[in-house]
């Protein structure tokens, strides 16, 4: 089977403390994450170590840089890096590491070792997967995620630089095709909108759950319930589609060589490099939920839900 590395970005304007608890996990439990096993937890390593809280990080370099502040300026951009779920099986804990270092030299020789400062690899789930996170800060001391990440012709040059960089150690890997040329072949384009409008929603969630203080408590859990209102209907369409194309994924890729050719003619490299995507889309988006008061979800999850109409024929 085709292995590929994954590259994904989630920017982020606000939420820091929200994300710096999950993704250092510092939550006892993660009942909306069935993945995430807390007894593996002890696994976890730091390729770079955070110093102080990722919002007093961010806050720091802002201001060493003197960078101009707008209110929906991008503070933070959230990466993803992993890779094919066959490329890990059977791998020691140091060759996983070793890959995860290798990967981190990419994104410092792109935006600098100043600018980064957490790279932290789960190792408690399915799949090894390294959060690390960066502040947007130019050389000529600008906050600017749009020129940094770009729009998605700069993006896939990034995807060709990242490929280019990882290959060069790791040539077993693959280069996905680039979603314009792929045309999200087999896999429903609203599939992919629907991640978007998903973490747009999720940015807005974090940056009122970590704007929630003392004094204003009960407004803040309040506009979370609305906006949960909206959510989780669409990321519970979401992931119960995502599940979908894993159990078909998972059927077709088991270790036996008599299914080798099958999944060759079955699924084209197209369309497993669009999963990929999607999934690793997905797993952000899981953070999202683990963040959430447990209190606001009991209240959204025993809130009477609408009741839709059949149309009489």
């Amino acid at each position: 089977m085709p292995q590929y590395a994954i590259l994904r970005f989630s920017k982020q304007k606000g939420g820091f403390g929200a994300l710096e608890s999950h993704h250092e996990r510092k939550k006892e439990k993660y009942a909306s994450n069935p993945d995430i096993d807390t007894t593996r937890s002890h696994l976890n390593f730091h390729v770079i170590q955070p110093v102080k809280s990722y919002k007093k990080e961010i806050d720091g370099r802002i201001e060493v840089a003197g960078c101009k502040l707008r209110k929906d300026s991008v503070k933070m951009i959230d990466t993803l890096i992993t890779a094919s779920p066959e490329f890990f099986k059977g791998m020691k804990r140091a060759d996983v590491k070793a890959f995860f270092e290798y990967a981190t030299e990419f994104i410092i020789k792109k935006v600098g070792s100043s600018n980064i400062f957490t790279a932290v690899v789960h190792m408690g789930e399915k799949s090894p997967h390294m959060h690390l996170c960066f502040t947007p800060i130019t050389d000529d001391g600008r906050l600017t995620a749009k020129e940094i990440i770009g729009n998605q012709a700069k993006l896939c040059k990034w995807q060709d630089a990242f490929y280019e960089h990882i290959v060069k150690r790791y040539p077993d890997f693959e280069r996905g095709e680039p979603a314009r040329e792929t045309k999200r072949v087999h896999i429903p384009t609203r599939m992919f909108k629907q991640a978007a409008n998903l973490t747009k929603q999720a940015s807005k969630i974090t940056a009122v759950i970590e704007s929630i203080n003392p004094l204003n408590v009960g407004k803040k859990r309040d506009e979370i319930f609305v906006l949960l209102k909206k959510f989780i209907p669409n990321w519970e369409s979401f992931e119960s589609q995502i599940k979908k194309y894993q159990k078909s994924n998972d059927r077709l890729t088991k270790e036996n060589t008599a299914l080798v050719k099958q999944v060759e003619e079955k699924i084209s490299i197209k369309e497993q490099m669009g999963f990929a995507k999607l999934h690793a889309d997905y797993q952000l988006l899981r953070g999202t939920m683990d963040l959430i008061p447990p209190e606001v979800l009991q209240q959204y999850q025993q809130a009477p839900k609408p009741v839709t109409k059949t149309k009489e024929r």
